[in-house]
């Protein structure tokens, strides 16, 4: 593993990579106010020991990465996913196969559709089209508390859906993690403020780059008709249920959710470093 800061885009970003620069690159972006750390690194290095070099960020506003005052965004989605371009061009990667979880299928349909050649393929985990029809949300939403990291606890454990495999013991410890390295937890919640614009390129019906899309059947953020519309959505892509997980990954799924991923992403290396 090797974390580094990097200047992208106009902001410091802090990166971390897991196993070979030679291997086909996977870009994981994470959701609204989540920093790398909920990629978890067990599972980042398990995806690198099946040949594929791994790469995590903390987006604007998370971890150790550039913060805005709380409630002041300067950014819109759209240079997040030009800070994803930017990773990329510092690491020297023509291009990579990009994994997207919630509020970030987003960033990755705008990749898909605005820079196509930068996309060996996309993975959506989590997210919806947003289109009209779908079910709402179930997720009863705890009372802050003011305490940061028995928020996230409450958060976490209510996005989880009833999932037996909540980890509460680990979800703390995560939490206390991402709490400490952050410049300042407050200013995650940023994300939900930001600017928001349409990519010019399409929608998700218009994107021409290999999809595999990755949805928990007991999400109760978007349930599973969410993914499954997404599915519908994108010529040829495939979904992957995963049985017993909410708007979540957890460890007793990795298999299952590495596997899939070598599969769709085996076939179809990267192109030459840039």
């Amino acid at each position: 593993m090797t974390e580094n800061m990097l200047h992208v885009n106009g902001v410091d970003l802090c990166v971390e990579t897991f196993g070979d620069p030679a291997d086909p690159a996977v870009l994981f972006i994470d959701g609204a106010a989540a920093s790398m750390l909920w990629w978890d690194a067990g599972l980042c290095a398990r995806i690198a020991g099946g040949g594929r070099f791994v790469i995590r960020y903390d987006q604007r506003d998370t971890g150790r990465s550039t913060a805005y005052p709380p409630g002041r965004p300067g950014y819109s989605n759209t240079d997040l996913a030009l800070d994803a371009i930017g990773i990329l061009d510092a690491l020297r990667i023509g291009r990579a196969h990009v994994v997207c979880r919630s509020m970030s299928g987003g960033l990755g349909l705008i990749l898909g559709v605005d820079h196509p050649s930068r996309v060996a393929t996309l993975t959506f985990v989590s997210t919806s089209t947003g289109a009209d029809g779908l079910p709402p949300s179930t997720v009863e939403h705890p009372e802050p508390t003011g305490d940061a990291v028995a928020d996230t606890v409450a958060a976490v454990r209510a996005y989880a859906g009833g999932s037996p495999y909540f980890d509460e013991a680990a979800t703390l410890d995560l939490a206390r993690r991402d709490a400490a390295r952050a410049k300042d937890i407050a200013t995650a919640a940023n994300h939900y403020a930001m600017r928001f614009e349409p990519p010019a390129g399409g929608g998700f019906e218009d994107l021409r780059v290999p999809a595999l899309v990755v949805h928990g059947d007991l999400d109760p953020l978007l349930p599973l008709p969410h993914g499954q519309a997404v599915r519908d959505a994108i010529p040829g892509a495939r979904l992957v249920v995963l049985h017993g997980a909410g708007h979540d990954l957890p460890p007793q799924l990795w298999d299952t959710f590495t596997a899939e991923l070598l599969r769709h992403t085996g076939n179809r290396p990267a192109d030459p470093d840039v």
